[in-house]
């Protein structure tokens, strides 16, 4: 069994930046391929970005813009979001699976709130 714990979700301005952190706890997961996705309100939750097997994935909308990284000594996920838009405004989760695109996940954090004002 993984637990996750998401953190660094606030309030920024448009044009900031924020850094989330997923910590993994109960066994490593330098196995498994890491994600973050985001659910806005009334929307599906997406991939934003993953990354496993030595690669990574990121959704259109956030290419050039966030990165994903993994410290599996530390057992931590972390994803730096730069030039964030109002559109980036969601809850954020962390997740354990595999999958280049994540196609199946294990594990679920409880999410953390990002909330971009224009």
């Amino acid at each position: 069994q993984v637990q996750l714990v998401e953190s660094g979700g606030g309030l920024v301005q448009a044009g900031g930046s924020l850094r989330l952190s997923c910590v993994a706890s109960g066994r490593t997961v330098s196995t498994y391929a890491m994600g973050w996705f985001r659910q806005a309100p009334g929307k599906e939750r997406e991939l934003v970005a993953a990354a496993g097997g030595g690669s990574t994935y990121y959704a259109d909308s956030v290419k050039g813009r966030f990165t994903i990284s993994r410290d599996n000594v530390k057992n931590m996920v972390y994803l730096q979001m730069n030039s964030l838009k109002a559109e980036d405004t969601a809850v954020y989760y962390c997740a354990a699976g595999y999958g280049r695109i994540m196609s199946r996940v294990d594990y679920w954090g409880q999410g953390t709130q990002v909330t971009v004002s224009s």
